[in-house]
């Protein structure tokens, strides 16, 4: 069974308390929170996300699923370690060279959180192959990063399926968690490629009873 992470990029910071409360009844397995500094990508929603955080901590204890797409990675790093999420992901494409990329994995580990890296659609495998053995998930983007309610690139499943392939063949402990454009009308295809963790935003948000869709995606 796929796990949901519901991304709250598309929730009012208005709504955000009622949001969140009913994705917690609803049964979601992490809050998915899309941190964007416009540099990195042209939106930037660190002050929402840092609004949306203070309401999952004061009322609910479900996992955050933090996803950093940021041009400064270290900086975002030391300031998310705070919160102490479940999980940090963040961009390969983000840092200049494969040495800067293992210290930052090596340093989320240091301060016991989760780590994960994030790829983009035209990224190849082959680039992040050697960090598998030292993460705890890989994300494959499944749109170009920056923006919800964004169509999901076929293309990208057949990367989940080659990722899924290699980490069975190497019998790697290693989560794929796929984000972008996943929805009810597509979730069999992302769970069939390989998935483990599915981040939906939109196709959580727009709907009308959380509950009935989240059971429905996980199914």
């Amino acid at each position: 069974m796929v796990e949901i992470s519901t991304s709250l990029l598309s929730v009012e910071k208005e709504k955000s308390i009622k949001v969140i409360y009913d994705l917690e009844v609803a049964h979601t397995d992490y809050y998915h929170i899309d941190v964007m500094d416009g540099e990195f990508v042209e939106n930037d929603t660190r002050e929402l996300m840092k609004s949306h955080i203070e309401v999952i901590k004061q009322i609910s204890n479900i996992p955050i699923d933090v996803h950093l797409m940021v041009q400064d990675v270290k900086k975002y790093v030391y300031e998310y370690l705070d919160i102490i999420p479940n999980i940090i992901t963040f961009q390969y494409e983000a840092l200049k060279d494969k040495q800067e990329v293992k210290s930052i994995i090596d340093y989320i580990k240091k301060n016991n959180v989760k780590v994960g890296l994030a790829i983009k659609p035209k990224t190849e495998l082959e680039e992040i192959y050697e960090f598998l053995p030292y993460i705890h998930m890989l994300l494959i983007m499944t749109v170009e990063p920056g923006k919800g309610g964004q169509a999901l690139i076929p293309e990208t499943l057949d990367k989940v399926r080659v990722l899924k392939s290699y980490i069975n063949e190497n019998n790697l402990e290693v989560d794929i968690e796929a984000d972008g454009g996943i929805k009810l009308e597509n979730i069999k295809d992302v769970k069939e490629a390989g998935v483990d963790i599915a981040v939906v935003g939109t196709g959580i948000i727009k709907t009308d009873n959380y509950k009935e869709t989240i059971k429905r995606l996980k199914e």
